[in-house]
């Protein structure tokens, strides 16, 4: 009863050739009347009534208002034929009939005779000469079969066209956007009809069919979705019969699987983990029927009754201390299976649950980061950077933070992202990234990556469909607007385009991309590009992601680009920060060492406005954004000092890419292999600090106490120590040329009296001279006190 036709810009095009063809060879055969006069005239009178009838149709084509749903793609037209259609059909026969026996036309006293193609036509003509026998001569229709075959076609084409497009009652109806990507099981999706021409707006997917009522115009319809394609229907009804209809796809890209979960809670015997609450897959949701859970290989020791398969577990206490890790893997009915991790802790033999969303895990208050770009390793990117390995854990460092790994245009550092999911090519690809992170865990070194979740690139497709289709575009509303409608962005960042946080999708979009990286290339946290951004706009972003990215692996490192001075990212979400001024963007340091007589008394004033009590502090003296280089900037003994004071601070120190050989180059500008070469001797001193901050606890801990100093001595002066295990280390920075006599404060004197003092450096023993210690210009003395 009812027809569904859809045009392609191709056909569309055929349609047009063959009514022009049609039309062309018409009007030139009209021009011989003294040949064909008696035999084509009515003949002809069908022609032009086909021609009309399919000229029409195609102005109706081209002034429909029917919205396109995208550069090629032209929405589904439906109409109502009914009786309608038997009659065209019926006429259509009729005429397909009198182009096959031209003799139709003929009125029964004019016979004519076909007669076989004299000469063997080649156009598969039947019947190419005929005769008249009333007028007794011969007519020759091979001229004119063309015209026959080409108006046959016409008809035919014009019959479709009308059955789709222009049978009496269409209404057309128009989605508020395109279809594409959908980051959400649902949509809220808007169709416009034309005012009082339909009762009822029908919209079905492959998981949900919604009724509502069509109230001036415009209905908003919310459409349940399945992973992957789903076509989108919307049909106008009025009193139940299909008036017009309209199609749009979108592309769910979600996992539809269950949630797996554990409730931790303990007792005076240990600790119940709880499987029960994990959550059916949102889509066709079916009962979880299995639950496997296992150790972490590397936990301190082997728990008891692992691997198990059952929904609850009970731990004991009496297990040696340390961290434990135990992995959940829930199944459902139809084979779809979810997993999580937990983290819990033995002290003194008692089992003790971690408040992932307040706590870290252990290796992070141990590390040591080195920043990588893998372009400078060498021209294979990735590749190059795992041979280094050995080099690297040799040096002491415990993590690689690789910058920006994820698509982006040729020749950028990374920041302007295209594809959050796969690896940039000029890098290597994924099988490099697996080797790469696989590597360094064999040796014990985490990987974590650059991500960038505050903008996309205006490259992006998402962005570019915006340009090119405006408010129509599904992705129109995924990027941060001003009242204007433009795109907005920050500085001069004006190929960055803002992500819109108020937009659900977008937040489901930037969990899924960091969750894919940990779930597919196990990668051990995230340095957070500018997420001061979503700070900004979406505050309560921030602990929803850190509790799905801990959910899936809790020992996580999330650091913020952002500063440490701002207790809102160590109490939402974030486990470090960057040492920061209050100022964006402005390295703690930058002011001490341009200022060289008051390096020191600068540097104290720093460390003192940085202490923090919700998140550690990340450390540097050179990173992406730095420009040239530190060495290069202040010199070889100056770095050296420096480095003597990063490894030895509370929070998280970072190296980066070259420091430890001095190397020369700014990263944004720079692309090429450095040479490692250690031509100033900085390597065993990197290898040496790093060590120490390893072996001894004072020089990991959050406890510090900045020594007084007069300001007319270029001294730096803390004490480091460790209340777990009295460990204790004075760390003494001399940035002036001249020695120097440092005072001990009296109350420390007094316990150091009489006492023998180390330097970790040089083995030298060191004793107190009237509560003082002189030490040259230019050097560094690390005593441990005994």
């Amino acid at each position: 009863m009812y027809q569904a036709v859809r045009f392609t810009r191709p056909q569309r095009h055929a349609i047009a050739v063959i009514i022009g063809r049609t039309l062309t060879i018409a009007v030139l055969n009209a021009v011989e009347p003294l040949v064909i006069k008696t035999v084509f005239d009515e003949l002809m009178a069908q022609c032009a009534k086909v021609l009309v009838l399919s000229i029409v149709a195609l102005c109706c084509l081209a002034l429909s208002p029917e919205v396109r749903d995208g550069a090629a793609d032209w929405l589904t037209w439906r109409t109502r034929i009914g009786l309608q259609y038997a009659l065209l059909e019926a006429t259509i026969g009729k005429l397909h009939k009198m182009l096959l026996d031209p003799s139709a036309l003929m009125e029964p006293s004019i016979p004519i005779i076909p007669l076989r193609s004299r000469g063997g036509g080649d156009d598969g003509c039947p019947a190419c000469v005929c005769v008249d026998r009333q007028r007794r001569r011969f007519i020759s229709l091979r001229p004119h079969m063309r015209c026959l075959h080409l108006t046959r076609a016409g008809v035919l084409a014009t019959a479709l066209l009308l059955a789709g497009a222009v049978a009496t009652g269409q209404v057309p109806l128009s989605f508020g956007t395109a279809g594409g990507d959908a980051w959400a099981f649902s949509k809220s999706i808007v169709i416009t009809i034309p005012e009082a021409r339909c009762d009822q707006i029908v919209v079905t997917s492959p998981v949900s069919s919604v009724t509502l009522p069509a109230e001036r115009g415009r209905v908003h319809a919310l459409v349940s979705l399945q992973p992957g394609d789903n076509r989108i229907r919307a049909e106008c009804r009025e009193h139940g019969v299909t008036r017009g209809a309209a199609q749009q796809t979108w592309n769910v890209r979600l996992r539809n699987v269950p949630t797996a979960s554990v409730r931790v809670s303990e007792s005076d015997r240990g600790l119940t983990l709880d499987a029960q609450g994990s959550v059916p897959a949102a889509v066709r949701a079916s009962a979880i029927s299995r639950y496997e859970w296992r150790a972490r290989d590397g936990n301190p020791a082997q728990l008891a009754d692992f691997p198990a398969s059952r929904p609850r577990i009970e731990l004991s206490d009496g297990v040696p201390d340390g961290e434990y890790y135990v992995t959940l893997k829930v199944t459902d009915h139809d084979g779809r299976s979810d997993e999580t991790t937990i983290m819990f802790r033995a002290l003194g033999g008692i089992l003790r649950a971690v408040d992932v969303d307040r706590e870290h895990a252990l290796w992070i208050d141990r590390a040591v980061i080195y920043g990588v770009v893998p372009a400078l390793f060498g021209p294979r990117g990735l590749a190059d950077v795992t041979v280094r390995l050995d080099q690297l854990r040799e040096l002491g460092v415990t993590a690689l933070w690789l910058s920006p790994i994820t698509g982006s245009p040729p020749g950028d550092f990374g920041y302007a992202v295209t594809d959050y999911f796969h690896v940039r090519r000029s890098l290597g690809n994924e099988g490099e990234l697996h080797d790469l992170i696989q590597a360094a865990h064999a040796r014990g070194i985490r990987v974590i990556i650059d991500f960038v979740p505050n903008h996309l690139s205006d490259q992006h497709v998402y962005f570019a469909d915006t340009v090119g289709r405006a408010h129509f575009s599904p992705y129109f509303g995924f990027f941060d607007r001003a009242q204007d409608g433009s795109p907005k962005h920050y500085f001069n960042w004006s190929n960055l385009k803002n992500l819109n946080y108020a937009n659900p999708e977008v937040q489901r979009l930037v969990i899924e991309a960091f969750a894919y990286w940990v779930r597919e290339f196990d990668v051990d946290g995230f340095r957070v590009d500018a997420a001061w951004g979503p700070k900004q706009r979406a505050p309560e972003f921030w602990p929803r992601w850190r509790a799905e990215l801990k959910r899936i692996k809790p020992d996580l490192l999330l650091l913020a680009e952002a500063s440490a001075g701002d207790p809102y990212y160590g109490r939402h979400g974030f486990d470090a920060a960057y040492d920061w001024t209050g100022k964006l963007g402005e390295w703690a340091w930058q002011g001490a060492f341009d200022d060289e007589p008051n390096t020191a008394r600068r540097l104290r004033f720093a460390i003192e406005a940085s202490e923090s009590d919700d998140l550690l502090i990340f450390r540097f003296l050179e990173n992406n954004d730095t420009g040239p280089r530190f060495r290069s900037r202040y010199g070889l003994d100056r770095t050296r000092i420096a480095a003597a004071m990063l490894l030895t601070l509370p929070g998280i120190p970072g190296i980066f890419t070259g420091e430890e050989v001095g190397a020369a180059y700014e990263p944004y500008k720079d692309a090429h292999p450095i040479a490692w070469d250690d031509g100033y001797g900085l390597r065993n001193w990197y290898g040496r600090l790093i060590a120490l901050r390893r072996d001894h606890p004072a020089l990991r801990s959050r406890d510090i106490r900045m020594l007084d100093v007069p300001d007319d001595r270029n001294v730096l002066a803390y004490l480091r120590s460790d209340s777990k295990s009295s460990d204790r280390v004075l760390v003494l920075l001399n940035y002036g040329a001249s020695p120097a006599r440092i005072s001990i404060a009296s109350d420390l004197a007094g316990r150091l009296h009489g006492r023998r003092m180390t330097d970790l450096l040089s083995g030298e023993e060191v004793a107190l001279d009237d509560a003082s210690i002189t030490m040259p210009g230019k050097a560094v003395r690390m005593l441990k006190l005994r």
